[in-house]
């Protein structure tokens, strides 16, 4: 396929807000537009105003078409599919990314023609209705190409039998590049966690385990960062559990506080779990944006932090249930820290995204 070929990216969520089916779609618009691709993104307003998204909108060197949710939410869907099917009419290309997404891009292919990709990252794949389940198959089907961003999510529609193109989600090296440290952090060793509280991210699970880490660390802290959905549920365990002193709730924050507070951190965690709906981590894109700062990070095992993770060398996956296993890891990791810190930052530099986009130029053409 040739460049200036036409390109829609159809997603679920789009940068201001966060999220990381949304900063996956932005760095894909991005790179793609730099090899000359004709991008546009269709996506949903997020914003009480949309202010915010129309001043970040006009820094883009494509288009982004941002649909307005209504309060009756079929209204909603009707909008995605009704100014989806009009853009891609234009498109030679659809990427769809993002539960609706999936749907909907699928659905305009059966009046359209157009090449058309999926990217899963998990949730979406995973859910425990058949119907909702036996739908998002069915739609996977109607797709050209079908990418997932983990070796995990992969194994969750390998029942398609199609073939899956693993393709790892990626960084921005240069992040951080320019930024410099302005707050002091309390703790010795600093744990710090990056993502909305709630029970896929696992903040709750590192909770239950400070009452024994306190024991061989009486100083340490547990930083907790990103919009505060369950902090209520988390505050009241931490409290029943005698240990609500020893972590720290900074909420959603901008790029300077988060880097200050990751550079001085010990050892990321992320003790992600699979919820009761299917709600599943499918990547771990935070942790190897810590890994840039040398932040060695533990993560859990059955997940797609698999992925994220070179185990033994940037990090360690554990059973995020066993007791024992965070504090073996923990230990490990300050007693090499050296070697872990040195190998955190080798890994991370592997998931440039200016490499990983040559992945997708590759199904492009």
């Amino acid at each position: 396929m040739n460049k200036n070929t036409n390109i829609t990216i159809v997603a679920s969520e789009f940068p201001p807000q966060p999220g990381g089916i949304g900063n996956h779609a932005y760095n894909l618009a991005w790179y793609l537009s730099k090899e000359n691709y004709e991008v546009e993104v269709i996506t949903d307003v997020r914003s009480k105003d949309s202010v915010e998204e129309n001043v970040f909108d006009k820094t883009l060197p494509f288009k982004v078409i941002r649909i307005n949710r209504s309060r009756i939410q079929v209204f909603t869907y009707f909008k995605r599919l009704l100014i989806s099917f009009r853009r891609l009419k234009n498109a030679n290309v659809a990427i769809a990314t993002g539960k609706f997404s999936l749907w909907n891009v699928a659905f305009c292919g059966l009046f359209l023609n157009f090449k058309s990709l999926a990217i899963v990252h998990g949730t979406e794949v995973n859910f425990k209705s058949y119907t909702l389940k036996s739908s998002i198959d069915k739609a996977l089907l109607r797709f050209d190409n079908i990418i997932a961003v983990s070796k995990y999510t992969k194994s969750l529609i390998n029942h398609l039998h199609r073939d899956i193109v693993v393709i790892p989600n990626a960084i921005n090296t240069d992040k951080w590049k320019g930024l410099k440290s302005s707050l002091i952090l309390k703790g010795n060793p600093v744990l710090t966690t990056v993502g909305r509280i709630s029970e896929r991210k696992g903040q709750l699970q590192v909770i239950k385990h400070l009452p024994e880490l306190i024991k061989y660390y009486p100083d340490i802290h547990y930083h907790c960062v990103g919009i505060p959905s369950q902090i209520k549920v988390c505050s009241k365990i931490a409290k029943e559990l005698g240990v609500l002193s020893y972590v720290t709730f900074h909420g959603s924050v901008d790029n300077y506080t988060l880097f200050s507070i990751l550079n001085q951190t010990d050892i990321f965690v992320m003790l992600s779990k699979e919820t009761s709906s299917g709600d599943v981590e499918g990547f771990g894109i935070a942790i190897l944006e810590a890994n840039l700062l040398g932040i060695p990070a533990i993560g859990s095992k059955g997940c797609g932090i698999e992925d994220a993770i070179n185990h033994d060398e940037s990090g360690i996956l554990i059973n995020p249930k066993d007791d024992k296993a965070l504090l073996r890891a923990i230990n490990s990791i300050l007693n090499n820290n050296e070697d872990y810190r040195r190998n955190a930052l080798n890994w991370a530099h592997q998931f440039n995204w200016s490499t990983i986009v040559k992945s997708y130029l590759y199904i492009l053409k």
